[in-house]
């Protein structure tokens, strides 16, 4: 079994390792940017690649971008949309996915959407879980 290092409990800091929540949060803010600052370049630029397409998929199928919270569905929705990180909110910035599901393939898109910004946070995640050595690969 590997033993961790110690971490500063003052900082948030492991012992020789600097900010272990960098690559946790470049990733959520752009897709495969965790993995990019650990030289996971591959990885990184497979990740990137495909939620970037997931997401720009889902504005060409006209897919919605959910903004507020009126039942439990949307918040859902909302949850998802914002682990797109700045795509999400460029996108609303650009008003693009404003106009309301009217067919089913706006339905699909916005499926799309969600789906690309859990996809994301799952990303990001493991970047962080390299980082701290939870994970090795």
């Amino acid at each position: 079994m590997a033993t961790l290092p110690k971490k500063n409990a003052a900082t948030g800091e492991t012992a020789g390792q600097g900010f272990v929540y960098l690559p946790l949060i470049a990733g959520w803010l752009v897709p495969g940017a965790g993995h990019f600052l650990l030289h996971k370049w591959m990885r990184g630029l497979l990740l990137a690649g495909s939620i970037v397409a997931m997401f720009a998929l889902g504005l060409a199928m006209h897919g919605k971008l959910f903004t507020g919270a009126q039942d439990i569905l949307d918040l859902l929705g909302l949850v998802g949309d914002l682990g797109n990180g700045l795509l999400f909110f460029i996108g609303r910035a650009l008003g693009l996915g404003a106009a309301p599901v009217q067919i089913t393939t706006q339905d699909y898109g916005s499926k799309f959407i969600v789906v690309a910004g859990l996809l994301n946070v799952i990303a990001a995640v493991d970047a962080h879980n390299l980082r701290t050595g939870r994970k090795e690969s």
